[in-house]
């Protein structure tokens, strides 16, 4: 018995030489291949890692894939057909071969869950992104597109929405997205600083973690809610209340430096929305107050047009100035050309009402549908930068009527819902809960008017996973489900361990 217990540990010589020997082999095998440019030399361990994980335990593979999202790279130069993040994409390309298992042994899939209304029009997104991509003028590109959507909602909102069965599952999402966001913010920071945190700077500092400053300030601005309450509003030990602070404090830094004008506005917004649930603003008073605003607006929209067009701040270095160039649309270059992306996008849907050009497409079929006297000196014809610059238009040009009034019903829906359930639990935490998602998915919202990054798997974790969170709170509310006690008996085990 004690031989055995001596081979099995590894002070044994010999497990000792056989460890040291794999380890050489397996380092020089990797260096090999690596010299001869194969990229996927570093993947291959990580994806074995990934089968055990999923092999052995799913909830921790869905850690897994929570927590290295924030630090994936998306590699674009490489001939796979279609741009791809490592290790996150491939993470939730398995995830959904697990859950499409799933539904072949069982049949079914969390009926409750399914059935909320919030669920059903996710699912009608799906079905109706099919329909247009067979109409599609460029129908590869629009499956494409369609694959990459299915394995986003699929493992960030379907499989995802597990974890949120109980408070530490929910609050294990949160840190574990929170701490390599954090350390993205510090390496961002960190280069950023080398050229003295100029505007010019901020635009690729975060490269390659994150491609540009737009998608990294949405980013931030979906989890900057979650992390101010974890740091102030829920009770915890001192050594993870400074932590959440420090968190915190830098994705406060981060966005403030990521000079992105739109993400500001998001939060400015949540700051707006948050304020009256937590005043608990009756909706009579706040659509009254809503409805005078616009007809404010309305009345002195001459005057406020005239104000627009006089307004010739650039962006700038200076933080007040570049806050002041958010409303110039008579010289900035970013600003006159997303009026150029709108206005394209609504030719576009003038031309094709239903359908639309196919999910995707819009990047590849705008150019013949920009005003000349519209374009700008960052316009191009060449169909390889950007897109629509809006979720909605985006939405409209590429897949028609049905499309955005899909993408309008859903964020009606995660508000309405999200809001529901901060009024009426009983429970603190749940609340706290609520408003998290709520604010963070404002933030993100708000932010699509400007820009789109629901192709993105950094952004979609955010937007899929809050609005996921919200459905599994609201069951909650109903007693469908116990998020506080009740084990997790769907895809994935759950034992309240990562």
């Amino acid at each position: 018995m004690e031989g055995i217990n001596r081979i099995d540990s590894f002070e044994h010589p010999g497990v000792r030489r056989t460890v040291y020997v794999l380890i050489g082999l397996y380092i020089a095998v990797q260096t090999a291949v690596f010299a001869r440019g194969e990229w996927w030399a570093p993947v291959l361990p990580f994806a074995l890692l990934s089968v055990a994980l999923a092999l052995f335990s799913l909830d921790k593979l869905l850690g897994l894939l929570v927590f290295v999202t924030p630090f994936s790279v998306t590699l674009e130069e490489f001939d796979l057909g279609v741009a791809i993040s490592l290790p996150s994409e491939p993470l939730m390309v398995g995830v959904l071969v697990l859950f499409v298992l799933k539904l072949l042994v069982d049949g079914r899939f969390d009926p409750a869950f399914v059935k909320h209304p919030l669920s059903l029009v996710v699912a009608a997104q799906l079905v109706w992104m099919f329909f247009t991509a067979m109409t599609s003028e460029l129908p590869w590109v629009s499956f494409k597109y369609l694959l990459s959507r299915l394995w986003f909602v699929v493992s960030l909102y379907y499989v995802m929405s597990t974890l949120f069965r109980t408070q530490k599952g929910i609050l294990r999402f949160f840190w574990l997205y929170l701490i390599p966001l954090a350390g993205v913010v510090v390496y961002t920071l960190i280069v950023h600083s080398e050229s003295g945190f100029s505007k010019e700077s901020s635009v690729n500092a975060m490269y390659p973690l994150v491609k540009e400053h737009t998608s990294y300030g949405a980013i931030l601005g979906l989890f900057l809610p979650a992390s101010f309450f974890l740091a102030f509003r829920f009770r915890m030990g001192l050594d993870l209340k400074t932590a959440a602070i420090a968190i915190f404090l830098l994705l406060m830094a981060g966005l403030v430096f990521s000079y992105t004008r739109a993400a500001w506005v998001g939060i400015v917004a949540a700051l707006g929305a948050g304020l009256s649930m937590h005043f608990r603003m009756n909706r009579a008073w706040f659509w009254r107050l809503a409805a005078l605003f616009l007809g404010l607006v309305f009345l002195n929209r001459a005057t406020l047009f005239d104000r627009l067009e006089r307004n010739d701040q650039d962006s700038s270095d200076d933080i007040g100035e570049h806050v002041e160039s958010i409303s110039n649309i008579s010289t900035d270059a970013s600003n006159l050309e997303r009026i150029n992306r709108w206005n394209s996008a609504l030719r576009m849907f003038e031309d094709r009402p239903l359908t639309g050009f196919g999910p995707g497409t819009y990047q590849f079929v705008y150019a013949p549908y920009q005003n000349p006297r519209e374009k700008t000196i960052i316009s191009t014809n060449n169909g390889d930068v950007g897109n629509a610059h809006s979720e909605y238009l985006g939405a409209l040009s590429e897949q028609g009527l049905p499309g955005f009034l899909l993408v309008v019903l859903l964020v009606y829906l995660s508000f309405k819902t999200g809001i529901r359930v901060y009024y009426r639990t009983r429970s603190q935490q749940t609340r706290f809960f609520a408003m998290m998602a709520v604010l963070g998915l404002i933030t993100y919202w708000v932010h699509g008017f400007l820009n789109n990054f629901l192709d993105m798997d950094k952004t979609s974790m955010g937007v899929w996973g809050l609005t996921a969170l919200i459905v599994r709170l609201d069951l909650g509310r109903k007693g469908e489900e116990l998020p506080d006690d009740r084990p997790n008996q769907a895809l994935i085990p759950s034992d309240d361990r990562i």
